[in-house]
């Protein structure tokens, strides 16, 4: 058999492998091939190569890379005995071989980094993104990369700019139990529930709140709408042969009665006359219609209540009245109280009143009582006198501390003979004239001779007629439905 046959059986004859030596002599490997062999002559052609890797010299050591070491004499192989063989049995060596024997762990060592063994970046203040080699597999590092790790934190020391707090890039735990802390839930049920309460005294309960709340928001519907007050209208009948507006028929509202009303946040409707008789345009339209949608009337002031409406005959013709008015006012008053709405009359609406009851009326004051004080001169709304409120009437209580009082005097008819189911609420202080009536059966039926429209504009002298309205409107509200 020859010698020369190679530690490997793959590799035939070894031929290529580059002679490992671990002594300056040939002859201290026991794989050393004789001199005048084949194997001889192929080593002698890479003997330079193999005089570089036998020397004991660290530089020329640490100068061998790993495809140098892994490489055949020809280039075009790799040492195929494992790299944990080669440094297991560095310890076998003999002791001239120990520079040699490091050598081969340099070199095993870059032949593991070039493998691709994993690397794990390690983020050190100074010295960012610096790369060591990771552990082995025996739980062990190689000194460069514990000399490259930071030293772990010491208890109490506050951690250094731009560190991960402690536990960062830990996978959670699942399975850990997080009990709440101690008195976290009541040992006893909420307060605000009864011991007594059940599923369904609750629910009873709650179905019982929200009733409650559609009622209310349903009567502040109701209560807090606006109030909607219908005031007469004024009639302007057609002068014969007129051209022009003056051939027409007109009806209007004053504006000050319409403003003095308004001013208590209450929308006004002037209540025309209806034509369900009318030539031009007939309609179905009846007062009863107005009565029953609006909340409350007021008649307004104007023209004389006319003698026929009374029975009675007029003195001079030019005192007339309008007849027409009359039927159209007292249709629309008696309609307002059937249907439980209150009324207020200025002026010649008080006369209205009375007269709508079986009253009559002083024709002209001066005339047929030529003992009483002026109540009407050219001065219009500026002329005044005192009245007086009997004890019990309604308007004393409106004016509370009050039994005397200034009004402004804009007539000349009077109310003579009081109707039926009236009571007197002022007379005039000085020749005792009938200047408020009411009427008992109704909620709120209330006429007063004077204008309280015009009083702000008199001066405060004059009494302040706003808490006349207010129990005006307030019955509105009330007597609604």
């Amino acid at each position: 058999m020859s010698e020369n046959k190679s530690d490997h059986p793959e590799v035939p004859g070894g031929a290529d492998r580059p002679a490992k030596t671990d002594a300056p002599g040939a002859s201290a490997s026991p794989h050393a091939t004789p001199a005048g062999t084949p194997g001889a002559a192929t080593s002698g052609s890479s003997g330079a190569a193999a005089e570089r890797a036998s020397t004991d010299a660290p530089a020329s050591a640490s100068a061998l890379t790993p495809d140098a070491a892994g490489a055949d004499s020809s280039g075009s192989g790799s040492d195929e005995e494992p790299v944990s063989a080669q440094v297991g049995a560095a310890p076998s060596a003999p002791p001239a071989g120990e520079p040699h024997d490091e050598a081969a762990r340099t070199v095993a060592r870059q032949q593991a980094e070039a493998a691709g063994a994993p690397r794990i970046p390690i983020e050190v203040v100074g010295d960012v993104g610096k790369e060591v080699p990771a552990p082995t597999e025996t739980g062990t590092q190689d000194t460069t990369t514990q000399a490259a790790q930071p030293s772990p934190p010491q208890a109490g020391a506050s951690p250094r700019p731009g560190a991960a707090p402690a536990g960062f890039g830990q996978a959670p735990d699942f399975t850990a139990q997080h009990p709440p802390p101690p008195h976290a839930i009541p040992p006893e049920p909420p307060r605000y529930l009864r011991p007594s309460d059940s599923a369904w005294s609750v629910f009873g309960r709650i179905i019982a709140a929200r009733a409650r709340q559609l009622f209310d928001r349903a009567g502040q519907r109701i209560t807090q709408r606006t109030l909607r007050i219908g005031v007469s209208a004024r009639i302007f009948h057609p002068e014969p042969g007129a051209a022009g507006l003056r051939g027409k028929t007109l009806q209007y509202l004053e504006e000050s009665i319409a403003h003095w009303v308004m001013s208590r946040d209450v929308i006004v409707f002037m209540i025309p006359t209806v034509g369900h008789q009318g030539m031009l345009h007939p309609s179905n339209i009846r007062l009863r219609d107005y009565a029953k949608h609006l909340d409350g009337l007021l008649l307004q002031g104007g023209a004389d209540v006319s003698p026929q409406t009374y029975a009675e005959t007029a003195p001079r013709p030019e005192w007339p009245g309008d007849r027409v008015r009359d039927m159209y006012e007292l249709e629309l008053l008696h309609e307002f109280i059937e249907s439980g709405k209150p009324v207020l009359g200025v002026c010649r609406g008080c006369q209205l009143i009375n007269v709508a009851f079986g009253g009559s009326l002083y024709q002209d004051i001066a005339t047929d009582v030529p003992t009483a004080g002026v109540h009407v001169s050219e001065h219009y709304d500026q002329h005044r006198h005192a009245v007086h409120f009997p004890e019990g009437s309604s308007l004393a209580s409106m004016f509370p501390g009050r039994r005397e009082a200034i009004v402004n005097s804009i007539h000349h008819q009077a109310v003579k003979s009081l109707g039926r189911d009236l009571t007197v609420e002022a007379v005039s202080s000085g020749d005792g004239l009938i200047e408020a009536v009411r009427y008992r059966r109704a909620p709120f039926v209330v006429g007063v001779q004077w204008h309280p429209e015009f009083h702000r504009a008199g001066g405060p002298e004059l009494l302040d007629c706003t808490p006349l309205l207010d129990t005006f409107l307030r019955s509105a509200r009330e007597t609604r439905f």
